[in-house]
């Protein structure tokens, strides 16, 4: 049963594959990098599900922030070097100092405050590995809704009705419920 953020990081440390990605990540020494979204959130929602095989994800995000040198080649550059290091992995890497321009918001301040106003409660985290590897977890809206198997927008998306639109685009094209049949998703009319 997962019932705490320890509960989290030990079944990440307990899959190896997982880790191996993390350390293939670590290798690259971003500045506040964390791979994030998807990578965690599913692993937890098939463990709650009793899945015996990991769902296939469509990218595995990693982010980072670094305010001198903002160039998307830059991303493409860290994107093929862990290909170099991986074999197979659809990385997508984002520095989060310049992803305020993509997105029409304020600057972020950080990687985690880029987390803060991800689309979903449930997908606003991350995980990497510390200076002493050790796995860290950032969940910044917490996991009750991640563990609850709660699907529900971040205070920042409920701010405006765009935000709002998008989510229930994002939610409409995820098709999470019919993969995931135990979730619980919010609706714009539920809030």
């Amino acid at each position: 049963m997962l019932r705490s953020e320890n509960d989290i990081i030990e079944l990440i440390q307990q899959d190896e594959g997982m880790m191996e990605l993390l350390e293939a990540v670590k290798l690259l020494d971003l500045p506040d990098w964390w791979i994030c979204a998807g990578f965690v959130r599913s692993k937890i929602w098939d463990t709650l599900h009793d899945f015996t095989h990991r769902t296939r994800l469509q990218d595995i995000d990693v982010i980072y922030f670094n305010p001198d040198n903002m160039l998307e080649e830059e991303e493409k550059r860290f994107e093929e070097m862990l290909n170099n290091l991986t074999s197979g992995i659809p990385w997508s890497v984002k520095n989060q100092a310049r992803m305020h321009l993509r997105n029409h918001v304020a600057p972020y301040t950080s990687s985690v405050d880029a987390m803060t106003k991800f689309p979903e409660t449930a997908t606003a985290l991350g995980v990497k590995l510390d200076q002493q590897h050790k796995l860290v977890l950032s969940a910044p809206h917490g996991i009750e809704d991640l563990i609850g198997l709660e699907v529900r927008p971040t205070p920042f998306f409920m701010l405006t009705q765009n935000r709002m639109q998008a989510y229930h685009k994002r939610i409409e094209n995820k098709e999470w419920k019919a993969h995931w049949p135990k979730l619980t998703i919010t609706h714009l009319k539920d809030i």
